[in-house]
């Protein structure tokens, strides 16, 4: 994502201020980023794209390397942030896939969500548990999920994920765009 993200506010003829602005984000942060001593939650993410007009998974791939038809083994999956990140850890999932309106990603939640801040953003999430067991947290609300459950919401609600049990959990999640069906994140497509 590092240099996605710096490519693609070049391509815009953005500042970095201008980015940070509009990513509603601070410029020393977004400089941490694209320097690759920060990674962005997907939030942040969200933000990201949205402020440079792509779809979140332009930040993690060249549009020239989408295709139609994506398969990702499971160890082909590429890890979004280090392997020893403290808070929740993101492997990225048909990061190829041509245009489309989610996004998916493994999510292996940390096990002391308390420092996570609270995240919300523009679109809708869907939460499988694929292994261990987690808790969706949200300000008024704890929901224990096990192994096969799922959860889906509108990504504007504050939320965040935790582990529960000896391992972390692996999670499936998809997060969805919120642009109306049939409009692009480009007027025209990506160079």
């Amino acid at each position: 994502m590092i240099n996605r993200v710096r490519q693609l506010r070049k391509e815009r003829l953005m500042t970095l201020e201008v980015l940070a602005a509009r990513a509603g984000v601070t410029k020393s942060y977004l400089s941490k980023v694209e320097r690759g001593r920060s990674v962005p939650s997907i939030a942040v993410s969200v933000s990201l794209a949205k402020a440079l007009d792509v779809p979140l998974d332009s930040l993690f791939v060249d549009a020239g390397e989408l295709v139609e038809v994506t398969v990702t083994r499971a160890g082909e999956r590429q890890a979004l942030t280090p392997d020893d990140e403290p808070g929740s850890r993101y492997e990225g999932i048909a990061l190829q896939a041509g245009t489309k309106r989610m996004t998916p990603f493994v999510l292996h939640p940390p096990h002391d969500a308390d420092p996570v801040p609270f995240r919300d953003h523009p679109g809708e999430e869907f939460l499988f548990v694929h292994q261990g067991r987690v808790e969706l947290i949200t300000p008024s609300r704890v929901f224990p999920l096990e192994p096969g459950d799922s959860a889906y919401f509108k990504a504007t609600t504050p939320h965040k994920v935790r582990s529960v049990g000896e391992e972390r959990a692996t999670v499936l999640l998809l997060v969805c765009d919120d642009r109306p069906e049939g409009e692009s994140a480009h007027p025209h497509p990506p160079p």
